[in-house]
């Protein structure tokens, strides 16, 4: 897991720039983790949960976020329900 904390706080500004959009409809983004091969670990919240295009935001509007924000990272993956 990365814990370098330069790395992590580009990821989160990057979850922020994406959350006022989530959240306007009724939706949200936590960061979970970053491996140690840079995959981002994030789970969708609220509306998002059940969105049916959850996926193509998380591929076209956060992926693309984070990417722009950390070049290093692979892929960003929703790890669903933490229950």
């Amino acid at each position: 897991m990365i814990t370098n904390k330069k790395i992590i706080n580009k990821v989160e500004a990057a979850l922020d720039e994406i959350r006022p959009y989530l959240r306007t409809d009724g939706g949200d983004i936590s960061l979970i983790e970053i491996t140690d091969d840079y995959t981002v670990k994030v789970k969708l919240m609220g509306a998002c949960e059940t969105c049916h295009v959850s996926m193509m935001t998380l591929k076209n509007g956060v992926e693309v976020a984070v990417k722009n924000a950390v070049p290093k990272v692979k892929k960003v993956v929703e790890i669903g329900s933490l229950n």
